[in-house]
């Protein structure tokens, strides 16, 4: 239990940004109807499943600015 207590300033702040990484990304899935590469299902799930490495994925290599829902 020690253990984990010593390793908790470092996994906190990485969990919230996993989190908000996620959060951010589903958002801009959710909300946008085109991307650059692939489609709504896949960048869904490689965010939630990729943990951090998914979020930063789509916002490089397949968010589309174009193509929002009204």
């Amino acid at each position: 239990m020690d253990s984990i207590r010593e390793y908790l300033p470092v996994i906190l702040p990485l969990a919230l940004l996993q989190l908000g990484l996620m959060a951010a990304a589903l958002a801009h899935i959710f909300t946008h109807k085109s991307y650059r590469v692939g489609t709504r299902a896949l960048w869904a799930v490689l965010s939630v499943v990729l943990s951090i490495i998914g979020p930063v994925l789509y916002f490089c290599v397949g968010r589309s600015d174009e193509g929002r829902d009204a």
